[in-house]
């Protein structure tokens, strides 16, 4: 079947000497690999391989065989180019992270559309903005909401967030935050990416940020620590 949607470009993975798979996550159909042959070995290769740096939107055409299998680009096309996501350290740090983060979170072949939008609208935030300390820690915040797992806020006003639970308790179970955690956890929760990106200093940032990392662990099955991570911290140190 020709489909035609926006993608998200996930991940991708040199496939012996020429070629790629490369894991998308499409507007039309959620998760999707792909299977980009010769890609290193054409003129245009460096085109090529540009498309698929982490977590760039494209707009493609593609058959989807639906099998299970990899399926195939027929066309591809930037759809919305940054300026500075790629050539910015820092930004391309964080998307390294978050690229990481997607392919650990999303493993379903389903579209999620709302999803889709705010990434796009997240990434495009990003692309235009300087001020960008709590990007990453907001956004993962974010997405539970389209996971399944976004804290239940009705008793916000309780001394400590239980993670296995994910929901604020007067008591202080083993998997509960401390006082402290969780009055940093509070604090995030109410933050936009328009809000003051100082909010928090570089301790408080990786406190939240093993927060986070240990919440995904365990509210996903499959979740793994991203490789990026100490990148990421070196990076906002």
């Amino acid at each position: 079947m020709l489909v035609k949607t926006k993608a998200i470009v996930i991940s991708s993975v040199k496939y012996q000497e020429k070629s790629l798979i490369v894991k998308c996550f499409t507007l039309s159909d959620g998760l999707k690999s792909y299977f980009v042959r010769d890609a290193f070995s054409s003129r245009k290769s460096n085109q090529k391989i540009a498309y698929f740096q982490p977590l760039s939107i494209l707009e493609i055409e593609a058959i989807h065989k639906n099998k299970g299998t990899l399926e195939s680009f027929k066309e591809i096309k930037i759809s919305q180019p940054f300026q500075t996501i790629h050539t910015d350290l820092v930004k391309t740090t964080i998307v390294m992270f978050i690229s990481e983060i997607l392919h650990y979170s999303i493993h379903e072949e389903e579209k999620n559309e709302n999803l889709f939008t705010f990434l796009e609208t997240a990434l495009n935030w990003l692309d235009n903005h300087t001020e960008i300390a709590n990007f990453h820690l907001i956004l993962m915040l974010e997405i539970t909401k389209y996971l399944g797992f976004y804290p239940d806020t009705l008793d916000i006003d309780q001394k400590h967030f239980e993670l296995n639970e994910g929901r604020f308790s007067p008591f202080q179970a083993t998997s509960s935050l401390s006082e402290h955690e969780t009055n940093l956890f509070k604090k995030l929760l109410e933050l936009k990416f328009d809000n003051n990106q100082k909010t928090f200093h570089v301790i408080e940032r990786q406190i939240l940020l093993r927060i986070l990392i240990d919440y995904y662990t365990i509210h996903l099955d499959g979740f793994k620590k991203p490789k990026s991570l100490e990148v990421l911290k070196e990076v906002f140190s």
